[in-house]
């Protein structure tokens, strides 16, 4: 069974809002049919004269004012929290900003096309030795195909150059040499520095 699924199982309801005010009033009601039912047994019987009788009830009635009361501040309590675990970690938030901010190189190919398969190589070499400075990211069109109309991929592989704002910045249809990545990087105004001669970026 899944985590989703456990979202359905029965009696969970009653950990809505409304649930919860229901359970509430269920339990004022029975309280207060308790309060009545014992006062006039009490009153049959004899137990109590008038003066009694209202001093009891009123007891049982601070004890429902309790019991809501008790109610209150468990919600309460749970609703601070929630609110506490929804605050973002702010180590975790600042790391996923600086990944947002750096230029994405985003290939759309597939595993069995030859081209593709010529490419992932590459693509390997770039994370690795680029990392921190530019993001690679392969994205199989055959088992994703949502994302090749997303990207609006007419042939593979497609590599799309965007900016660290999320902006397209160029794309190439076809292999694409790790050269010509590294040289397009650069006519595109980031100061990625470009092996020569066969050397590594490390």
């Amino acid at each position: 069974m899944t985590n989703a699924s456990m979202d359905f199982l029965p009696g969970t309801c009653c950990s809505e809002p409304g649930g919860e005010r229901l359970a509430t009033l269920i339990v004022v009601v029975g309280v207060f049919l308790l309060v009545l039912a014992v006062t006039k047994w009490m009153k049959r019987r004899g137990l109590m004269n008038k003066v009694k009788s209202y001093a009891v009830v009123a007891i049982l009635l601070i004890a429902v004012a309790a019991v809501v009361a008790m109610k209150i501040v468990k919600t309460q309590g749970r609703n601070a929290v929630a609110a506490s675990s929804a605050v973002t970690n702010p180590v975790e938030t600042q790391a996923a900003e600086q990944k947002a901010a750096l230029p994405r190189l985003v290939d759309l190919g597939a595993d069995k096309c030859i081209p593709c398969k010529m490419m992932a190589p590459i693509l390997e070499a770039l994370k690795k030795e680029y990392a921190g400075v530019i993001e690679v990211e392969f994205i199989d069109v055959w088992q994703n195909q949502d994302a090749g109309q997303e990207y609006g991929v007419r042939v593979i592989p497609t590599q799309i150059f965007f900016s660290s704002e999320g902006k397209e910045l160029f794309r190439h249809e076809g292999f694409f040499s790790k050269e010509d990545i590294l040289m397009k990087w650069k006519e595109l105004g980031y100061g990625i520095n470009v092996p020569t001669n066969g050397e590594s970026n490390e």
